[in-house]
């Protein structure tokens, strides 16, 4: 249990950080899952429509630092790879 009023308020900033950047992880995993559901369909123009979206809120996550810099640009990287080879 926090002790001192600053260690309370810390303690529920962490709670509502921690609720944010849960949903803001599962908006990019459930895009990835998308992703990965269009290219096993091999549904190239579907594909090529939503890498950007997924591009936009991969980076937009990892400037606030959510997930780090480079698992952003290899995830980018990975899925674009998987939708060239369609």
């Amino acid at each position: 249990m926090p002790n001192t009023k600053s260690a309370i308020r810390r303690v529920r900033r962490v709670n509502t950080q921690t609720s944010v950047n849960r949903i803001r992880k599962n908006k990019y995993k459930s895009i990835i899952r998308k992703i990965n559901l269009l290219i096993e369909a091999k549904k190239k123009e579907e594909t090529v429509k939503l890498l950007p979206k997924l591009n936009s809120q991969l980076m937009k996550i990892a400037k606030v630092g959510v997930i780090k810099k480079e698992t952003a640009s290899r995830k980018i990287s990975r899925l674009t790879k998987k939708i060239n080879k369609l």
